[in-house]
């Protein structure tokens, strides 16, 4: 069986082994796991049930990361993406009025249109217009975000009226702070003296002391997986055909498509995947993708993504896609042990003040600090994609800081690579040097310029 796996895989031929990837993909399912409990709290805000969304989102997670894993071989795990699921409960759902059902139909049909774009090959060539340089500034942005989302988890950064993140008072966070500072440097001196799992050893310092600080609470084992019924195939395409249903369908599609995109660039330059600046087998990676938000979006859950976390799982020692499968078979395992699952990933709840100029203000952050640990490491280590970026050329070296930068202050990887391509047209364009860039980039430079002047006039 073992040498099965191994043929069908490339594990010896990628340089890895099958404990590295079963230990690759277990820290990343771990560092992922918070969206088990941050979907369900979203989406039952827009008047969903809250344990099918649980059940929808380990299915459709599970699907897409599986058929990532087994037919296109990437490390790379996908669920339902953060930022979308506010987008989806809090501006679709709540302030447009949207039902949750006509809404779900919003994401089957964007899913839809992303597996169709596969058949004329665009988010492939998307991927190879995307200049080397960016490539690297994309990894190292990706980088600096997973970083800053670990330093929020451990409790480290909060909000700040004037800042909009700070330190705060920290003494009143110890307990998350001790809990993720003693995982993180069990993993970074493990990590430094080469021990495989280092990562997923820091998880478990994290948890063990989270149980002791009362960061953590044991809630049980196994329990009966909720029911799909009410949120399965319950969606509509009810006024779809409306300019503003429409326009939704494009901000699902957009985000989407530049999500994965700068995912799978950056995990993949993480592992050494890219094959002269291409992704191969890229356009069964973006099928992955949208299978799974169609799959999510027909059981009951928002657009399924390929998710940052999974350079945690790619720095434990993951290359192939026998990882991934281990991530899918322990989303469908969460269905029947998510008390466990929330005793590592479930979150803790801190009061902290927010100073404004009237004065604190009392507020409750919920955050993750044993996980935080893989992200704050994991951040570190891919922010040596900095050093492959030709910083002397002021052409590439402006785009990829505005993608280095973007990336993590607009907390959106779609955002920032959108920067950086415009830059890097505009900027060449300016100085003469226009026909250095081919064509298409250009050109995708000006579909994204217009996008942003529309959203700058208030049209989308």
């Amino acid at each position: 069986m073992n040498a099965g796996l191994d043929r069908w895989f490339g594990v010896t031929d990628a340089g890895s082994t099958l404990r590295r990837e079963v230990a690759g993909g277990v820290t990343t399912f771990l560092a992922m796991a918070y969206i088990l409990f941050v979907q369900p709290a979203f989406l039952s805000a827009a008047g969903m049930d809250s344990g099918a969304v649980l059940a929808a989102t380990c299915v459709a997670s599970a699907v897409a990361t599986g058929v990532m894993g087994l037919w296109a071989r990437y490390p790379v795990a996908l669920a339902p993406g953060m930022g979308l699921n506010a987008f989806f409960a809090f501006t679709v759902c709540g302030a447009m009025g949207v039902p949750w059902q006509e809404a779900l139909g919003l994401v089957v049909v964007s899913g839809t249109v992303f597996a169709l774009l596969g058949l004329v090959g665009l988010r492939e060539r998307i991927v190879a217009l995307v200049p080397a340089g960016l490539k690297h500034a994309i990894a190292a942005g990706i980088g600096l975000f997973i970083a800053f989302i670990g330093l929020k988890e451990a409790g480290v950064l909060v909000p700040d009226a004037n800042t909009l993140t700070s330190m705060g008072e920290i003494h009143t966070r110890w307990a998350p702070i001790a809990t993720a500072v003693s995982g993180f440097a069990v993993a970074a001196v493990l990590t430094a003296r080469r021990v495989p799992g280092a990562i997923l050893v820091g998880i478990a310092v994290s948890l063990v002391v989270g149980l002791a600080v009362g960061v953590a609470t044991f809630h049980g084992v196994f329990a009966v997986p909720p029911s799909l019924a009410p949120t399965a195939f319950e969606f509509s395409f009810a006024n779809l055909l409306t300019p503003s249903r429409l326009g939704l369908v494009l901000l699902f599609l957009y985000t989407d498509l530049f999500d994965t995109v700068g995912t799978l660039v950056g995990v993949a330059t993480q592992a050494d995947l890219l094959e002269d600046g291409e992704l191969p087998r890229g356009d069964r990676a973006f099928l992955s993708d949208a299978l799974g938000t169609i799959t999510g979006g027909l059981l009951g859950t928002s657009t399924v993504t390929s998710y940052i976390e999974s350079a945690a799982g790619v720095e434990a020692g993951a290359k192939t896609g026998l990882a991934s499968v281990v991530t899918a078979a322990l989303f469908l395992g969460a269905l029947f042990l998510h008390p466990l699952v929330e005793t590592v990933g479930g979150g803790y709840a801190v009061q902290t003040p927010i100073f404004t100029s009237t004065g604190p203000v009392a507020h409750t952050l919920f955050i993750h600090p044993i996980t935080a640990p893989a992200l704050l490491l994991v951040g570190a280590l891919m922010a040596r994609s900095l050093g492959s970026i030709r910083w002397s050329d002021p052409v590439e070296g402006v785009a990829a800081f505005l993608i280095v930068a973007g990336i993590p202050l607009t907390f959106s990887i779609a955002d920032g690579i959108s920067f950086g391509l415009m830059a890097w047209s505009g900027v060449s364009l300016a100085s003469g040097r226009g026909r250095e860039v081919p064509w298409g980039l250009h050109a995708l430079a000006g579909i994204l310029a217009v996008r942003w002047v529309a959203a700058l006039l208030g049209w989308g």
